[in-house]
């Protein structure tokens, strides 16, 4: 079944209502809030972002849409919460994730940080000014004023269950829930809804206090979720936080909010790989998941569908089962519209699986906003892991839900790439992209595995890596997992030869949660085998990272070294 989605942006559509005035801080990239942007400042803390050290707070800021991760949503309400949020976002392209952040501010906390959407005409007219005032549904500049449309939800045609939901029947919780989902449908133009079969709910880490906020609030308004529900990684091993040292409080805390959502009815999965999970979605299931590198695998290599809906939006479509029948849950959304052609250097080596964070990254640079088509890929021989760390990477760089892979995908071979324009993937951009995810040291301390959560494989190739070898003494290895992998490898026997080399398994948590002392406070050289946590490694520790193969990974690990030195296939 097809629906109607219109991707064009209405010319002056005011999403979000208020009045506020700033000066105009303008964003040529796409901004992720979450690891870019720091909610107890409001700094660009993104140092891979042209407008790295720039302040947010209190400004008209610009950007085409958001990119990154689905969190930006708990970012932009602890902002709000912190007094530090922008005056108003202005977008001239679809954007979600920061417009449900700020319908939850508006709605739940009673807090406005106005939401705006252009045209580019009026796009640029915004972004030459200094100062921009907005007031009675217009924005006022120095030299003209732009007339703005209030959204409309009048298109949309809803179910009984709808209209229940509305009404109350079910409770204020899952009213709230109903009329936002509604709100999120006429910013995306659609007509109806749509029933999703599971959810996966991301914002459950502790990053900031909005986050437990909203949860609890939600638990206390009696909120329940109505379809099978998956939670993202938290930010404590829930067993076992007491032993690790961290911070009393900041440990209840965390818990806490790992419980409101258990009390709401989500499994205590704790995981940001739910694709790995024996309860996978299928192809073509409708979903409703969030946490960006599972929704784009789950799109991408499963072939099922879900829009990678923003925080707290996952909560109220698991509390209902229906999401805005708009984007990603359409054929023709999933579409490709531009090529990427990769030239695969000749002296490449398929060990070397440094080679697919690489390419999703360079993917999203070239694809920020669209779902791109790759070529060039068709014979390789892929593993889950490869296409697992393309689409991680690929979500750092790029806000689209999805990517096709000829050859390696199910929906690829249906995409026309006729007529698409095209980018190309070569050993130099390559060469630049290794080198702007290598930044870190070349004596390393400690070596990050699992973002996203490591596989059984993974691990399995670690310790035939290491053959019975310890880490060096100064350097450690922790690796983040599912409770499910690590029983997995308990049965294996694989966790006592992991504690043999002195390398830990740390279940629940994921690289995008750690905090000291978990994450070591004299480690300064950092290495990792994910596209993901080495660009968002400075933002979320103060280190930048290296980036290798596990190969690399475990190499740098028994000797306390990495070369900063091109792998070999990437050498002239």
């Amino acid at each position: 079944m097809e629906h109607k989605r219109n991707d064009s942006i209405q010319k002056t559509q005011l999403i979000v209502e208020g009045q506020a005035s700033g000066e105009v801080l303008v964003c040529v990239e796409g901004l992720s809030f979450w690891g870019g942007i720091d909610p107890q400042t409001g700094v660009i803390i993104d140092a891979h972002h042209p407008n790295h050290g720039d302040s947010v707070s209190y400004k008209c800021l610009l950007m085409p849409t958001s990119r990154g991760s689905c969190s930006g949503s708990g970012v932009l309400l602890q902002l709000a919460l912190n007094n530090l949020a922008p005056a108003m976002i202005i977008f001239s392209e679809p954007e979600q994730v920061l417009t449900l952040g700020s319908i939850v501010c508006d709605r739940i906390f009673r807090i406005s940080v106005p939401i705006i959407c252009l045209s580019q005409k009026n796009y640029d007219a915004v972004a030459s000014e200094r100062w921009v005032d907005l007031r009675d549904h217009k924005l006022v500049l120095a030299n003209q004023t732009i007339n703005l449309d209030p959204i409309s939800e009048d298109q949309l045609v809803l179910s009984e269950m709808d209209h229940a939901y509305l009404q109350g029947e079910y409770g204020s919780a899952a009213k709230a829930a109903m009329e936002t989902i509604c709100v999120m449908a006429a910013v995306d133009n659609a007509d109806c809804l749509i029933n999703v079969n599971k959810g996966h709910i991301d914002g459950c880490i502790l990053a900031h206090d909005a986050n437990l906020i909203f949860a609890e609030k939600m638990a206390q308004l009696g909120a329940q979720v109505a379809i099978p529900t998956t939670i993202n990684a938290i930010s404590v091993d829930r067993e076992n936080w007491h032993k690790s040292g961290i911070d009393q409080n900041f440990g209840e805390r965390a818990s806490r909010l790992a419980d409101a959502y258990v009390a709401m009815g989500v499994k205590p999965t704790f995981t940001c790989a739910p694709y790995l999970l024996n309860d996978k979605p299928q192809f073509g299931e409708n979903i409703g998941w969030s946490e960006s590198n599972a929704v784009i695998f789950a799109n991408t290599v499963l072939g099922a569908r879900t829009q990678k809906h923003p925080d707290y939006l996952d909560l109220f479509i698991s509390m209902t089962g229906r999401a805005p029948a708009s984007g990603i849950y359409s054929t023709h959304g999933r579409e490709a519209r531009v090529k990427i052609e990769v030239t695969i250097p000749q002296n490449w080596l398929p060990d070397d699986e440094i080679f697919w964070p690489l390419i999703g990254w360079l993917s999203g640079k070239l694809s920020p906003d669209t779902v791109p088509l790759i070529t060039g890929l068709e014979y390789l021989s892929t593993t889950t892991d490869d296409l697992k760390s393309l689409c991680a990477a690929f979500g750092t760089t790029s806000g689209a839900p999805m990517l096709h892979i000829r050859g390696q995908t199910p929906e690829s071979d249906g995409q026309a790439d006729e007529g698409l324009p095209i980018k190309r993937i070569d050993s130099e951009n390559l060469k630049e992209a290794w080198f702007e995810l290598n930044r870190g040291l070349e004596k390393i301390d400690l070596v990050a595995i699992g973002s996203p959560h490591a596989s059984i494989d993974e691990i399995r190739k670690i310790v035939t890596l290491l053959d019975g070898r310890r880490c060096h003494q100064h350097t450690q290895i922790k690796i983040t997992t599912a409770r499910d992998t690590i029983k997995l490898a308990e049965a294996e026997g694989l966790t006592e030869k992991l504690a043999a080399a002195d390398v830990q398994l740390i279940p629940d948590l994921c690289w995008c949660s750690i905090i000291e002392p978990i994450f070591p406070r004299e480690a300064k050289g950092l290495m990792t085998n994910s596209g993901k946590y080495a660009h968002y490694a400075h933002g979320l520790s103060n280190r930048h990272s290296r980036l290798g193969s596990l190969q690399n990974c475990v190499s740098a690990a028994v000797s306390g070294f990495a070369a900063h030195e091109l792998p070999n296939w990437l050498i002239d």
